[in-house]
Formats: structure tokens, C-alpha cells, sequence
């Protein structure tokens, strides 16, 4: 499906100069002389590559449709992470680097989204909140009241994230995967 080089959106993914690459930031511009422009910053889907580019209205580019599919994270082994397609029990083993920092939040049994583009697997989504557990909690600084006062704290994956003061070692909590973030106590 072709578009206008001014309608790309944040997550598009589109076909450029041979490659597939998503849209990640865009930044329409209208400069005083001249045509209007939008600068889209994208990222290769298969090499992991960044690349800015300028497109102008009368530009059209192709924007790629890709297949999803349920998949389940069965374990990793090293620096690959297999998973199996919930339909067919099929297993599929890619690169930990292929999910970048949030493989730290993949969990046994983990229900992903598998995006793939003629059969190939270009990405893995997972869900965007977790539970997680805090297993290190720096103490309180005393006189510390300011409600934007944020502590460090390590969870039971690894992950130092940023919690609010009252949150203490061992409590359960929910964290945005992206964003690396402390979103809220778990019930």
C-alpha cells in the first residue's frame, strides 16, 4: 500500500531503499521557503540499523503489512530465546538482541506477539506491564519528602528501575517494559 511521504506514522513500517525499516520518531517541518517536509527517523528491522531521512509530499513510499502471530516463550539458552507457535507447537529459536532491553522482562510461559514478514521474524512484542519482585531496595534518606523523590531498586531480574520511597524489598509491583518504569503496586 503506497502512502504520501508526510503520512508516516510513529510504528509504520515501511519499505525503503530495499531494506524494511520502522518509523520510530517523525517531525513535521515547515521551513519558510520552500516545500513542508517530514523527518522520520527509521530503524532497519533486519540489521537494527538508524537512519534519518527527509520526505517530501510528493514522495510516496510503500508501507509493508506484517503478519502477527501468538507465540509462547518456552526458555533461553545462552544468548538465544526460544519460543513456539501456540498453534502448531512449532518451537523457533532468535537472538537475544532481537528484542533489545526488554528480553530482561521475558518470563517462562510468557504469551508474545511474533511480528514476521514473508514467514521471517522481524521483531517480538511483549505485553507492555509486568509483575515483577524487588529484591533490593535502597533505604529511605531521612527528610526526604519532596513527592517526586524517587530511590533506586533492583528487581528479580536484574533491572535497576526507579520506585517510590514507601516501596520496600520484597514487595510485588507492576513495571512498564518499554519505558523501564515503575508503574504501581501489584494487587
Amino acid at each position: 500500500m503506497k502512502i504520501s511521504g508526510v503520512d508516516i506514522r510513529p510504528g509504520n513500517i515501511i519499505e525503503y531503499e530495499g531494506g524494511i525499516w520502522r518509523a520510530v520518531k517523525i517531525q513535521h517541518t515547515q521551513p519558510g521557503k520552500g516545500g513542508a517536509y517530514m523527518q522520520v527517523e527509521l530503524k532497519n528491522l533486519i540489521d537494527g540499523r538508524k537512519n534519518n531521512v527527509r520526505f517530501r509530499s510528493a514522495e510516496t513510499v510503500e508501507r509493508v503489512r506484517l503478519d502477527t502471530k501468538d507465540f509462547q516463550f518456552l526458555f533461553a539458552d545462552g544468548d538465544m530465546l526460544t519460543f513456539m507457535d501456540k498453534e502448531s507447537y512449532e518451537q523457533i529459536t532468535l537472538p537475544r538482541d532481537l528484542l533489545g532491553d526488554a528480553a530482561a522482562f521475558l518470563q517462562d510461559g510468557m504469551d508474545v506477539l511474533m511480528e514476521l514478514y514473508d514467514e521471517r521474524p522481524i521483531s517480538v512484542q511483549l505485553p507492555d506491564t509486568i509483575e515483577a519482585t524487588i529484591v533490593e531496595a535502597d533505604a529511605v534518606v531521612k527528610g526526604q519528602t519532596a513527592s517526586s523523590s524517587y530511590k533506586p531498586a533492583v528487581l528479580d531480574n536484574g533491572v535497576r528501575i526507579m520506585v517510590p520511597p514507601h516501596i520496600a524489598s520484597g514487595t510485588r509491583i507492576v513495571v512498564d517494559v518499554y519505558e523501564q518504569t515503575y508503574v504501581r503496586r501489584a494487587d
